[in-house]
């Protein structure tokens, strides 16, 4: 049975890219020394940021969209064997077109 994650308000669910096997030059690198991708995809969203008065706060990132965002960003979680990141909308830098 495959666990469905739903983020909750303002948070968004991104996969990591996977990381580079091997230096500009060529050079094979080894697990310890690849540095994690600071570019993902958007699998799913919240229901956006509660506003005062009920109403939610839209996206301006949607499903599907490739988004870049620091190092540390997020929280990281594995889920059926899979890593994913659950972090804010705030803590996306850009979208990538």
């Amino acid at each position: 049975m495959k666990t469905e994650i739903h983020p909750l308000n303002d948070k968004i669910l991104v996969e990591r890219h996977e990381a580079e096997s091997a230096s500009a030059g060529g050079i094979l690198l080894p697990d310890a020394a690849r540095e994690k991708p600071r570019q993902g995809k958007v699998l799913r969203t919240g229901q956006g940021k509660a506003l005062e008065g009920g109403k939610r706060a839209a996206f301006q990132v949607k499903v599907g969209d490739k988004v870049l965002f620091s190092s540390y960003s997020g929280s990281e979680i594995t889920v059926d064997g899979k890593e994913y990141l659950i972090m804010t909308e705030e803590d996306v830098l850009a979208v990538v077109a």
